[in-house]
């Protein structure tokens, strides 16, 4: 049942209703319903919110909890049949069968009988599914209003439910299925940018080659209790060491993609440009987060936010492009380019609307190939149908971007930290326009984000392997 847009509610007084009179409300299971009354109530019994037990369960799928349908007899009782002023004095249900994800419950409560010398009122409560079949049954009995009343209703505030866990699944899954690669791993010498490419082991997304001084790598998986039995150690003795290999790790075939850990970013991208040493490619190098932002439809890709510094516009052409090539990757066809600046017209005054102008211009003769662009569009318009709508900006891209392209380092890093930090965002990176991808995150970045990002390096090194064969 949708949120009703009636602008009062009323009741129905004890005097009013009479024997058989009845009302009805419908309502869809969506997942999170499950979750808000999971997280509302404290019932996180597994039949309901762990979908690998609920496979073994003697329902073979997730189920709502049983709870969740007495409270829309509940909602029928209290908010309009009898209404405002309702009490509740008992209630004597049945349970006949689950409710699961989709399943749409029909309420029915029923006048049975009243009784005069204390307004009481026992309700018949019935709830079927789509399908006619009863789920719930018994009786309720309330005190009933004697007296009218109508007051505004109270519009409750939005709620979003972000399954952090879920949506990090999820993100892992989008290379499911395929084989793990190896994984040279730079100077993983604290507990996060070890824990990272552990749990991309453990799911399944990479081999990982530990590359710096081994008794230091030892020392912190003893600390942490992290299991590194199974993986190649190749021992440095400082962080400069630890890059120049992993690169000629990469370089010479032995691994297919690189990972940054605990030294500093400008030492391992020193390594990847070095001319003759390094993983170059005719491709500006860039890097591009991938945000799963709870509030929108779809993932969010964000560049440069990590690389270029202040980049030229033959630098943005190579910055989209690379994250084109990536979208594809990721199952995007098409992907809606949005090269953002502060406002959404062109200002000769602003460099960063002028040059996004010339990238859509670019693009339309084929110099931007396999996205659609749009720009110079401000940040709101580029994520907001309504704002898009609101300034008259009629744009296939305008509202539902997949990539923002920023206009410099500064404003990129804010996006992204700003969509990490205040809207639980889930963020992977990775660097594109080498040899292999590279898995550069943040010495702050929780293990989570790295695992997440290898799952990206993962698919992009399978996709690369595919065409090199073909």
């Amino acid at each position: 049942m949708e949120r009703s847009t009636q602008q009062y509610i009323q009741n129905r007084t004890f005097d009013e209703i009479q024997r058989g009179d009845f009302a009805q409300l419908m309502r869809t299971l969506r997942p999170e319903d499950i979750h808000l009354f999971a997280a509302m109530s404290g019932d996180v019994n597994p039949t309901h919110v762990d979908p690998e037990f609920a496979r073994s369960s003697q329902f073979r799928e997730v189920v709502g909890h049983s709870m969740w349908g007495s409270t829309l007899i509940s909602s029928v009782l209290g908010t309009e049949f009898p209404g405002p002023g309702t009490v509740y004095v008992s209630q004597n249900l049945n349970f006949w069968r689950p409710i699961t994800i989709g399943d749409t419950l029909t309420i029915t409560v029923t006048c049975k009988e009243k009784y005069e010398h204390n307004h009481h009122i026992v309700f018949d409560c019935l709830a079927v599914n789509q399908d006619g079949l009863k789920v719930i049954d018994g009786t309720a009995e309330v005190a009933a209003p004697t007296e009218k009343i109508k007051r505004a209703r109270v519009h409750l505030p939005d709620v979003t439910i972000s399954d952090r866990e879920l949506r990090y699944s999820h993100l892992l899954s989008i290379s499911a299925g395929l084989s793990p690669i190896p994984i040279a791993v730079a100077h993983p010498c604290d507990k996060e940018s070890l824990a990272g490419p552990v749990q991309a082991a453990e799911a399944g997304l990479v081999t990982p080659i530990l590359v710096g001084p081994e008794a230091k790598i030892r020392a912190v998986a003893a600390e942490h209790g992290l299991d590194i039995s199974r993986f190649e150690i190749v021992d440095t003795a400082h962080s400069h060491e630890s890059a120049a290999t992993a690169v000629a790790l990469c370089r010479n075939g032995k691994a297919e993609a690189l990972m940054k850990g605990s030294l500093h970013t400008d030492e391992l991208m020193s390594a990847v440009v070095a001319r003759e040493t390094g993983l170059r490619t005719g491709r500006r190098i860039s890097h591009v987060f991938l945000a799963d932002v709870p509030t929108y439809p779809h993932p969010l890709m964000i560049t440069d936010a990590a690389i270029t510094i202040e980049p030229t516009l033959e630098d943005k052409v190579h910055i989209i492009q690379n994250a084109i090539d990536l979208a594809h990757v990721l199952g995007l066809a098409e992907p809606k380019v949005a090269i953002l600046a502060a406002v959404e017209t062109v200002n000769p005054k602003m460099r960063s609307t002028i040059e996004a102008a010339a990238l859509c211009k670019m693009a339309d003769r084929g110099q931007i190939k396999g996205g659609l662009l749009d720009g110079p569009l401000a940040f709101d318009n580029a994520v907001s149908l309504v704002a898009a709508k609101t300034k008259g900006i009629r744009s296939a891209v305008a509202g539902n971007a997949d990539i923002l392209v920023v206009p410099d380092l500064e404003a990129g890093n804010m996006i992204a930290k700003q969509l990490e930090y205040l809207a639980d965002a889930l963020m992977a990176g990775v660097v594109l326009g080498a040899r292999v991808p590279i898995v550069l995150t943040s010495r702050a970045d929780t293990a989570e984000t790295r695992a997440a990002s290898c799952a990206v390096v993962q698919l992009m090194a399978h996709r690369r392997r595919e065409a090199v064969k073909a």
